[in-house]
């Protein structure tokens, strides 16, 4: 199975850049900014498969390392974006040891599960034969975003393949009662990332999670290592919305959301 280590900075943590806007050239041009990895999202995000292979490879040609969201936990779709060059996947919505076991068996090849043979895309880029590279070199990433997932957690964390999760505060806040979003003013919300970070520490597993701008830093403080921190879509607002301000002399706004 994979190693996590290609994702990580000498420091233990990845930081990240998320894609939502289908396009090559800003992929690319994330890519080069120096993230660890760039995260293409097919599940709330404009892009279909067709763009997803061109986006992965402006992001190799950026010089980080191409993740994508998929839309669901089905083995057609995480093998397919797995032939197109994406060196990890991130699964939604894995509440259960059995979802645990589906996302990895979609993901590996055998002995070590059930993914198909047919790497299109991916097949010349290593050095190494491609199912050599990709029983060390891909990623499943489970979402840990539910009440659910979090009574589960300790016995996912056991599933032989998984070596990071990935929560979603948006749809843990959902299930929690509470209004999408981050809500570090509340004690359930609060528990919940705690008792997720314990038990990936238990298991050796590097907890995830989407906390742009000054989140990012108390996430980290929290004990997540996989952190994404930078949005396009938000982006794009963000300068854009401060240009603006700044021709109308009007005071800017630097507060950033999160749409997940």
């Amino acid at each position: 199975m994979s190693s996590l280590s290609p994702f990580l900075s000498d420091d233990g943590t990845a930081l990240g850049g998320w894609l939502s806007v289908p396009n090559a050239v800003t992929a690319e041009h994330a890519a080069r900014l120096g993230f660890d990895y760039v995260c293409i999202d097919t599940q709330h995000g404009f892009i279909e498969y067709s763009a997803v292979v061109g986006m992965i490879q402006g992001i190799l040609v950026g010089g980080s390392i191409p993740l994508v969201r998929v839309p669901w936990n089905e083995p057609g779709i995480i093998g397919k974006v797995l032939d197109a060059g994406a060196h990890g996947v991130i699964v939604p919505m894995v509440n259960t040891v059995a979802e645990a076991e589906a996302a990895v068996a979609a993901g590996c090849y055998a002995p070590d599960g059930s993914r198909s043979y047919g790497p299109t895309a991916a097949g010349t880029r290593p050095d190494v034969p491609y199912v050599e590279w990709a029983r060390e070199a891909t990623t499943i990433i489970p979402m840990i975003e539910t009440v659910e997932a979090i009574s589960n957690l300790d016995e996912i964390l056991t599933v032989p393949g998984i070596e990071a999760i990935y929560v979603g505060p948006a749809d843990l806040s959902l299930t929690l009662g509470l209004p999408p979003g981050n809500h570090d003013d509340d004690p359930a919300f609060t528990e919940a990332l705690e008792a997720i970070v314990a038990g990936c520490r238990r298991a050796g597993v590097a907890p995830g999670i989407h906390a742009n701008g000054p989140l990012a830093a108390r996430r980290r403080e929290q004990g997540f290592r996989v952190i994404t921190v930078a949005n396009d879509v938000l982006a794009i607002r963000a300068g854009m919305g401060a240009e603006l301000a700044t021709a109308r002399g009007a005071s800017v706004d630097t507060t950033q959301g999160g749409p997940y």
